[in-house]
Parts: structure tokens; C-alpha cells; sequence
């Protein structure tokens, strides 16, 4: 299928294998008037009625939950923060609603107390980047029955902004739920609160740092700031 025309939409870098593999096996283009089919994966805007028919086979989105669980912009990050022990990956004939679309595939991945959106954002979408191609000729060749989302089940999960991951540090969160943050949040926006007028990261691997300064573990932190609140660090 070298000849099928595909318009690839995806912003991160993260997706970016989905991109090399379809230019692989079929025929990348620009624009969405040239494309017989649009893949959509991590794209920051919504696609119009008119955009969603332009291609002759539609547009086919990428999406990292199993929907219709986590829809909307940080599915990723909402899967760390609920302590899901199972994540994965679906992949939908776009609608006109966020997510909404019936299912052409899903897949199940497990991950680990140690993963954070980083990682799991990489391991994501290399998975869905090597089984596409396949998906993608089926679906074209009508092997592929789509079926509907459960909708009642839904549920959607909002755009990240900085102050996702801000905590007051005379109230922190426990350490259950710190952790989690620390790995949803990473790399961005980052768990952070501020003391004496500076921020304060929290990092994977047990590291903090202070503004200005490189990030270290937490007792060379205590070392250097004796008089940090405890109630933060005991945590």
C-alpha cells in the first residue's frame, strides 16, 4: 500500500516513530486535500466536520487509554495519578467528538510503579507506531469491523497547565499521592511549591531541587537547607 496517501498530524515528539513508520509503508503528504487517509496522534487542536471528511478514508486517531476511559488531553497522566496497574492503547475511526469515534483496535499494556508519563509516553506510542501499518491496511481493506464505545463509561481528563502540579507546602499531599504526581508530571509541569519566595521541584528518584540550583537527593537537600520544613521531606 506505498501508493495510499497519509497526512500525519501529531505535535510531541513522542509520536514521532508513528511517523517514521508510516512513511515506511505508504505515501506521506502534506495537507489533508491530498490525503486519502489523516492519522491523528497527540495533536493540539480539535479537527473540524469539514477536516474529519476530507480524506476518502477518514481520519484515524492514536490514543493512549483504554477508552472510552480517559479521554480529553492527559490520559497518561490520569492513568499514574489513579495508580492504574493496566494502561493502553486505542485506536479510533475519528468522529466529530473529542475521543468519541468507534474502535478499529485496543491493547492492554502493564506498567510499572517505577514508569512516569516519560516513560510511558515513549513506550505508548512506539507500540501503536509498530502495529499500525498492519491496522491501517486492514481498515482499508474492510477487514476491520469498528464498533462502538461504551460511552456511558466515559470519562475525560483535563488539558495539564503549570499549576497541575503545585502543592502549598504547609499542607502537602502524602506520599502515596506525591510519588504518583512526581511521575505523572514528569517532565511537565512538574511537582513544585515554594519556599521563602523560591520554587521547589520534586523530581523522579527521589531528587529535589531548589531554584537556581542542580537537583539532588534528599539528604544532600536537608544538608544544604536545614530549616526546610520536615512535614514536606518526612513524606
Amino acid at each position: 500500500m506505498k501508493d495510499l496517501k497519509i497526512a500525519f498530524l501529531g505535535t510531541p515528539d513522542f509520536v514521532q516513530p508513528i511517523k517514521h513508520q508510516l512513511a515506511k509503508h505508504f505515501t506521506l503528504v502534506d495537507s489533508l486535500d491530498e490525503a486519502d487517509l489523516c492519522i491523528v496522534a497527540a495533536y493540539g487542536r480539535i479537527l473540524t466536520k469539514d477536516e474529519l471528511n476530507k480524506p476518502k478514508y477518514g481520519c484515524i486517531n492514536v490514543h493512549p487509554s483504554l477508552l472510552p476511559k480517559y479521554r480529553g488531553a492527559s490520559p497518561i497522566q490520569a492513568a499514574i495519578l489513579n495508580g492504574d496497574k493496566v494502561i493502553g492503547v486505542t485506536i479510533i475511526k475519528m468522529d466529530e467528538k473529542v475521543d468519541h469515534g468507534p474502535i478499529l483496535y485496543q491493547e492492554t499494556l502493564e506498567f510499572s510503579n517505577s514508569d512516569n508519563f516519560d516513560i510511558l509516553s515513549k513506550k505508548m506510542f512506539q507500540r501503536a507506531a509498530d502495529i499500525l501499518p498492519k491496522i491501517i491496511e486492514e481498515f482499508i481493506q474492510g477487514k476491520i469491523k469498528p464498533y462502538g464505545q461504551n460511552h456511558p463509561l466515559g470519562s475525560f481528563c483535563p488539558k495539564l497547565t503549570r499549576e497541575s502540579g503545585y502543592f502549598p507546602i504547609d499542607s502537602p499531599p502524602d506520599s502515596q499521592t506525591l510519588d504518583r504526581m512526581i511521575r505523572a508530571y514528569y517532565p511537565w509541569p512538574g511537582v513544585w511549591t515554594k519556599w521563602n519566595n523560591k520554587i521547589v521541584k520534586f523530581l523522579p528518584e527521589g531528587k529535589i531541587q531548589m531554584e537556581g540550583k542542580k537537583p539532588v537527593f534528599k539528604k544532600d537537600f536537608l544538608n544544604g537547607y536545614p530549616d526546610f520544613p520536615r512535614l514536606v521531606l518526612a513524606i
